[in-house]
């Protein structure tokens, strides 16, 4: 599940949908609306064969603050949330914010330390999120 955000939300999707696996995109528009554009195909896939989720009604455009209210369902639905990148500042922490407080599993890909996306990753980390180094740290936190 993920925001269908560009980069690694998307590809998380394109995955799951080669491998047969169910997935859900939590828009921050309205069902009949796609953002970024760059991910309509896989929303639309989506659409058709998992589950697509927006709290706004149709013809409701991509607002910044959409996605901030966004995050909170993806937190509320999840089980374990995994950061894979971050900003400093960046919807990714606003939704561990969120996972944490409703006692979700936060799990954090650690990176390279002079690249503005791990920043948010090793900070994670650094306040005690659980480092994601393989599949089998996702799988673990499944028995704990």
């Amino acid at each position: 599940m993920s925001g269908l955000a560009k980069g690694v939300d998307c590809l998380s999707h394109q995955c799951a949908l080669a491998n047969n696996e169910r997935t859900i995109g939590v828009i921050g528009t309205g069902l009949d609306g796609s953002y970024p554009s760059e991910c309509m195909n896989v929303q639309n896939e989506l659409m058709n064969t998992n589950l697509v989720v927006s709290e706004y009604p149709l013809g409701s455009k991509p607002l910044k603050y959409h996605f901030v209210e966004r995050n909170r369902i993806i937190a509320g639905l999840c089980e374990k949330l995994i950061v894979v990148e971050a900003k400093q500042k960046s919807g990714s922490l606003i939704t561990a914010s969120l996972a944490l407080s409703e006692n979700r599993d936060v799990l954090a890909v650690p990176g390279n330390i002079t690249s503005p996306l791990s920043i948010g990753c090793n900070q994670l980390i650094a306040s005690g999120a659980r480092p994601c180094l393989s599949d089998n740290d996702v799988l673990e936190e499944s028995l704990v």
